[in-house]
């Protein structure tokens, strides 16, 4: 059996009577079943990296340009308040927290409120495509 994912609606949607045949009759022994909020959209995962790679051309943070993919880290780690550690060889740190991949909808949109509130304080320029 492959992965099947199921979208629950109101009641009494098929979608839900669905998800049940297939734990009930159709999922082999061993599988798992788990019931989550939707993770981020892929509106939203396009708005998140065209905001960073807006920062990232125009903010140096302390120094030095970091990659869309550091500002990543930075935002998600500031939004969660996580805490860092030092890295293996003790030439610097790292941030303990939790990936954007799993982030829920809301915590997503939370994290792109953060990126805006960020970019108006320090006057980043913001395309079209990030301000819709």
């Amino acid at each position: 059996m492959s992965k099947r994912i199921f979208v629950l609606q109101p009641k009494p949607h098929p979608a839900r009577r669905l998800a049940a045949q297939c734990v009930l009759n159709d999922a082999p022994d061993g599988y798992a079943v788990t019931v989550a909020p939707l993770t981020r959209s892929i509106e939203q995962n396009a708005k998140l990296w065209a905001l960073l790679h807006e920062v990232s051309e125009q903010v140096e943070w302390y120094g030095k340009r970091l990659t869309p993919e550091d500002w990543k880290h930075l935002f998600s780690a500031s939004l969660r308040k996580l805490s860092v550690v030092p890295n293996l060889d003790g030439t610097g740190f790292v941030a303990l927290g939790l990936s954007t991949s799993r982030m829920s909808r809301a915590e997503l949109s939370e994290l792109i409120e953060l990126i805006h509130a960020f970019c108006a304080e320090r006057g980043v320029a913001l395309s079209d495509e990030v301000t819709a």
